[in-house]
C-alpha cells in the first residue's frame, strides 16, 4: 500500500518566513529546508523535490522528516539541534 502524498498549507506569514529563510538565511543548509519545503507546498512530490528539487539529491524520507520538523516547531525546526553530529575523536 502506498503513503498517501505530503502536502503543506502555509499561510501567507509561514510562506513569507520560509521565503525569507530561503533567501537570506546564513547557513545554507537551512536555506535548502526552506526551499524543500516551499516547493512541497507548492504541489510537488517530496520523491520529485528529493530527486531533482534541490542542488543535491536527498532521499524522500529526508524531505518528509524535514516537512514534519516543520509543521512541529516552525523556523526552529529547520535547525540542527545541539549534540547533532560526528562527536570529537579526542577530547580537548
Amino acid at each position: 500500500m502506498a503513503a498517501p502524498p505530503l502536502s503543506v498549507t502555509l499561510t501567507a506569514a509561514q510562506h513569507a518566513e520560509l521565503v525569507g529563510l530561503r533567501d537570506h538565511h546564513p547557513k545554507p543548509y537551512v536555506r535548502e529546508r526552506a526551499a524543500a519545503i516551499l516547493k512541497v507546498a507548492a504541489g510537488r512530490s517530496a520523491a520529485w523535490v528529493a530527486a531533482e528539487g534541490l542542488l543535491r539529491p536527498h532521499h524522500p524520507e529526508t524531505i518528509a522528516a524535514w516537512v514534519a520538523r516543520y509543521r512541529r516547531a516552525g523556523a526552529a525546526g529547520l535547525l540542527v539541534r545541539p549534540g547533532r553530529g560526528r562527536k570529537p575523536a579526542f577530547s580537548p
